[in-house]
Formats: structure tokens, sequence, C-alpha cells
């Protein structure tokens, strides 16, 4: 039983009490909400005639069914206007913060959240979405809820949950050029299994973890979900605390030097025991792309697709739907491959950083006529940020669409979709079929720099060989 980890500090300290079930009741210190799972949740309040508890603990924003091209209201889509609709009357009703369309602070609620600087160390945080886990980058315990459980964070700021083991990640070793953050955690989820995390917290740590960026750490830990974990997180540091100074909703003056010192305490300890232990030596993580129907489906760009009569039994039928569905072969190379759509977005890599490192790949070059890319920011604190940077100017130049800020292909309640077989070369988190809005639609998961290289080129390409 893991014992002095992080997981064991926040989740002790926000433990109300255990209840019969052998559940524990969990205190939540941050709710964010959105337009698609908030609605029936408050309704349900309203049929018991209920407040919400702590108004000034939920934060709302609207993000993944707005269009990206024309955000004026009404929305030509009937439910989405709805929806959106919704959203506002509730947070007006229930007196909770909004973040709508035309505020500076409106975006991708995991985008939107950590650059407010609302999520700190030591936090627990919930959100009716399956990607809150980006919030434990931050040292947070941060859970993906669904909408019964959203009513009830907003009813009692509470969940009622099982306690986790917890999984220490450990990655050692400088990244190869070409390499990035994206390409980690398919890693981490082709190594451990989609299903290989249920029932754990994976705690991410080693010297790549630590030389990464706060915008890097977001991007591993909201993929955590995909390998099944409940949530994943690394522990707050300097580069935590630098990240959020001087934010709007962070700490400031006296407050901020408790605050820090009390992150310090709420680290895993030198000696804190772990129920399962992996080492990932980061020298040998290669670009990776998923062939398959799933995130854990994925090879290194230099590698060939696996012969599913060697997989494990329970991975055998999978890849052989993957390899029909795909219409790939095992034994070919993904280097190559033709791709219709690019999208670069959604709450894994939609970010500032994530934006420059597509935009250097793509500067000078051209999208073939063949291929629709877009470039969609994740909020519109990235998108102002990019625009005065001129990374938008790049990006038109070079033929891709420069969007408004919102979850877009990622999952296709809006606008943005695959049209019959297309693939995607995407930088989404989910490649599950029909995800990206048509049942026969193909999606390639990389990262920025890898789907910017394919979208000049038209193919699935190694971006270590891409040449300017």
């Amino acid at each position: 039983m893991a014992v002095g980890t992080l997981y064991n500090k926040i989740w002790n300290k926000h433990t109300v009490c255990q209840l019969q079930t052998g559940q524990h009741q969990l205190f939540i210190g941050l709710h964010l909400i959105h337009e698609v799972t908030s609605p029936q949740a408050c309704d349900m309040l309203r049929e018991r005639g209920l407040p919400v508890l702590f108004p000034d603990r939920t934060v709302a924003t609207v993000d993944h069914i707005i269009p990206t091209t024309d955000q004026s209201r009404p929305y030509r889509d009937a439910q989405a206007e709805a929806m959106a609709q919704a959203l506002h009357d509730n947070t007006d009703e229930f007196k909770i913060r909004y973040f709508g369309v035309g505020s500076a602070e409106q975006g991708i609620v995991h985008v939107m959240g950590p650059e407010q600087g609302m999520v700190h160390p030591g936090m627990t945080v919930a959100c009716g979405d399956s990607h809150t886990s980006t919030h434990g980058a931050f040292g947070t315990l941060a859970f993906g809820i669904g909408t019964t459980q959203v009513g009830d964070v907003l009813a009692t700021q509470c969940l009622s949950m099982d306690p986790l083991k917890v999984r220490k990640v450990q990655i050692d070793g400088n990244l190869q050029t070409g390499v990035f953050a994206k390409d980690v955690i398919l890693h981490v989820i082709r190594k451990l299994g989609v299903k290989g995390g249920i029932g754990y917290a994976y705690e991410y740590c080693g010297s790549t973890i630590e030389a990464m960026t706060m915008e890097e750490r977001m991007t591993v830990c909201n993929m955590s979900i995909e390998g099944g974990a409940r949530i994943g997180y690394v522990n707050p540091d300097s580069t935590t605390y630098a990240y959020l100074e001087g934010r709007p909703y962070a700490p400031s003056g006296e407050a901020w030097t408790r605050a820090l010192q009390y992150w310090e305490t709420i680290k895993s300890d030198q000696e804190a025991r772990y129920d399962d232990e992996i080492q990932i030596n980061a020298e040998q993580v290669a670009p990776h792309v998923t062939w398959g129907i799933n995130p854990g489906q994925s090879v290194g760009i230099d590698e060939s697709l696996p012969d599913p009569t060697l997989l494990p039994d329970g991975e055998r039928q999978t890849a052989e739907l993957a390899y029909r569905h795909m219409n790939l072969k095992p034994g070919q190379s993904m280097n190559g491959v033709k791709i219709d759509v690019v999208f670069i977005g959604s709450c894994t890599n939609s970010r500032i950083e994530d934006l420059r490192a597509a935009a250097t790949v793509a500067k000078g070059q051209k999208v073939p006529g063949h291929v629709r890319a877009i470039v969609v920011p994740g909020s519109r604190q990235v998108a102002t940020q990019s625009e005065s940077e001129g990374l938008h100017e790049v990006f038109i130049d070079a033929g891709f669409e420069w969007r408004e800020p919102g979850c877009s292909m990622c999952l296709a309640m809006n606008p943005d979709r695959l049209e019959g077989n297309e693939i995607s070369a995407s930088t989404s988190n989910r490649n599950f079929i029909g995800r990206q809005g048509s049942p026969n639609g193909r999606t390639l998961l990389m990262s920025p720099q890898m789907a910017a290289a394919a979208a000049v080129n038209g193919q699935v390409t190694d971006v270590r060989s891409f040449a300017h």
C-alpha cells in the first residue's frame, strides 16, 4: 500500500469521512464546468430545491460545442445553441463565475483553468470531462467525473470515491531531437496498456519530467486517462511555482509566501512507498504515431506495424479490427502514410508552446492542395498571444486555417469533423472510431511538430528528418 506520496497526503487532507460502502467522501477544492455535462446536473439541483453549496469554488466556460469559425450567437446548430444558453442561464441563476465567448478568459476548460492560475498544488479538482487529469501537472488530484457526480459536487462540494493505488512512473534521460511530451505519454500508454492504469494514480517523476515545462507536463498528465489511470500527477517544484506566480487567480503577497511553504510539504517523501514502480529511458523514445483505434496502438515512426498474431490474446482482436478500419497492414511503416486532414489543437496540445513548436515546422512551407489543415488555439489568451507573436501569419501563409478557440475536431461536437474515410493527423488525445465525427474517419495521434510536418508534406513524416 502506498505511503507518503503526494496522492496520500492530498487524499487524507481532503477526506471528510469514510462511508459504510468503504468509499471516501472527498472534498473538492475547485470544480470546473462546461456546457456539455452541467445542464442536466443543474436540473437535478432544481428538482431537489438545492442551491450550489460553494459557488465561489466553481468556474464555468464554454468549449466543446462552439464553432471555431463564426462564434456569433445564435449558433447555427440548434442543440449547440440550447446548450450554450443553458450554461449562461444556469451560471446566472446559481451565481457561478462564467467565462463565455467574448471574454478574455474563455477557452478549453483544461487550458483556461491553469493559465488563469486557478489550479494550485495540493488541490483536489473535478470536472465533467475525462481529461481533467491534465491539472495533475500542478501537483493536484484531478478527477474527470460524470454528469451525476457534477450534480453531487455542485450540491455538496464532495465526491464519493474509492481510494486508488499509486504507480511511480519514473522517466529519466534526455529526449532525442524531435521527441516531445506527446511522444513520451504515447510511449507510456503503449508500454503499460490502455487498461494498465485501472485502479491507479500515476505519479510521473524522474529527470525527464523535471526538465519539462508546465505545458509539457500538462500534455503528459492529460493522457493519463488514456492509459486507464484515474489520475496522473507531477510533484510541484520551482517550475510549477514560476508558472503560477503573478497569474490572475494565484495567491499573491503574504498568501503567496504561505502557499509556497505549504506546497513544499505535500510533495512525495523521498522514502515514500508505492504500489508499483516502472522505469523508462527517455533516450529510447522516438517520435510516436498511433496506427490503430485506441491510444495504446502506437509505434515509433521508425518501427514497423506489429503482427497481430504475436500480440497477447487480449490485444489481438482489437488489432485486427484496427487494421481493417485503418486500411493498414502489419509490417508496413507509418512513415509516408498519406493524410487528408491535419488538426492542431485540443486540450492536449493547443497551448502557446504547442503552437510555437508547430509554427517552426510550418514556417516557409506550403500545405498541398489535397490537405485540409486547421490550427485551433486552446483559449482566447493563447489566440491573443499567438497573434501578438505573428504565429497566425506563419500558419496562414503556409496554407493552414487559423480558427477561434474551442475543442474543435478533437471530438466533433461542433462543425469541425472528418468526412467519409478521411485520415487525420491530429494532436488530440483519442483515436476511437467515430471520435472525429465520421464513422469511417481515421485518426492518427501525434505531436504538434509531427502534425505540422505531415501537413506540409501531405503524409506522415519523421520530424527528425524534416528539412526546411
